[in-house]
């Protein structure tokens, strides 16, 4: 195998170093297509998925938090932004739905997808996030019914850890 590193070349395609977890890109950079695996396209889902936390992370850097991270994904769970807004650690969920069929953005944070941001949160907080672990955390919501900025919805406090 030589010199070919297959890991290495899975961390350039994501924009990760070798100390960052899976799936987690510093605020900021993008991995080539955005794609979790060489030569894979995103599907069009993933890609209005993408899009909507593109305008959630501008709608929320425009008033004034700062984006940390980026998708971040452990073992049964995962956070769509992770941001600082004074002196919280804020945890972002970012919900589109374009059609109401089967309820709306909000409706569709549900009690199994609440569970799996808090777990991504604390595995965050005890490693990447490890220096922001006494602070207090907040779990937002920025809903879209639409790829549009001026149909945000920002729910500051949306749900707790509890």
């Amino acid at each position: 195998m030589d010199d070919f590193d297959f890991a290495a070349r899975r961390r350039r395609a994501r924009g990760t170093s070798p100390g960052r977890a899976t799936g987690e890109q510093v605020a900021g950079t993008r991995s080539g297509d955005g794609s979790d695996s060489i030569g894979a396209r995103r599907t069009p889902a993933q890609a209005r998925g993408a899009a909507a936390e593109a305008l959630a992370a501008a709608h929320l850097a425009a008033r004034g938090l700062r984006i940390v991270a980026r998708n971040v994904r452990c073992r049964g769970g995962e956070v769509d932004l992770i941001c600082l807004d004074r002196s919280h650690v804020v945890f972002v969920e970012v919900r589109l739905r374009t059609s109401a069929r089967f309820g709306g953005a909000a409706e569709s944070i549900t009690a199994a997808k609440r569970r799996r941001v808090l777990i991504a949160a604390q595995w965050w907080l005890g490693g990447a996030g490890r220096r922001f672990a006494g602070a207090a955390c907040r779990f937002d919501a920025v809903l879209l019914d639409a790829l549009d900025p001026d149909r945000i919805t920002w729910l500051p406090g949306a749900f707790d850890a509890g």
